[in-house]
């Protein structure tokens, strides 16, 4: 398969491009656009979502434009082929803040494991400090 060179998109141009398309093709070019729409929706709708629907739904989003599946026909390559959008360039631009997102998504997580565990242990070894046991507890007999 021959790759075409398209030309590269302005910041926020994709709007027009996809109006423009919607336009002049006939209902799969109508269907590509309705994807992607949907899709840049879901990541800009979803992007600090807390419930795991939401989080679910952005990671859904954010898997099918950064995925290079040319496979499935309404694939993220695939639409951006049938829209004449390049691809890398219309990626960037769904994506943009998308990575701090999840950077910072991650850190909460690692954050709120580590005060936990932290937590766990300090009163883990806080009964290992009276001699192994603590006072009020009577040893078990095997």
């Amino acid at each position: 398969m021959a790759k075409v060179s398209l030309p590269t998109m302005k910041p926020n141009q994709s709007d027009e491009l996809l109006a423009d398309a919607s336009k002049s093709s006939g209902p799969e070019v109508a269907l590509a656009k309705g994807v992607l729409a949907q899709a840049k929706r879901d990541l800009r709708r979803f992007r600090s979502a807390q419930d795991a629907i939401g989080r679910e739904m952005y990671a859904d989003a954010y898997s099918w434009v950064t995925a290079d599946d040319f496979t499935w026909p309404y694939s993220f390559q695939n639409v951006c082929k049938a829209l004449r959008l390049t691809p890398e360039s219309l990626r960037m631009q769904l994506l943009s803040g998308a990575r701090t997102h999840w950077l910072s998504h991650s850190r909460r997580i690692a954050e709120t494991i580590s005060s936990s565990l932290r937590s766990s242990l300090g009163n883990a070894f806080k009964g290992n400090r009276s001699g192994g046991r603590q006072a009020n507890r009577p040893a078990l007999a095997h």
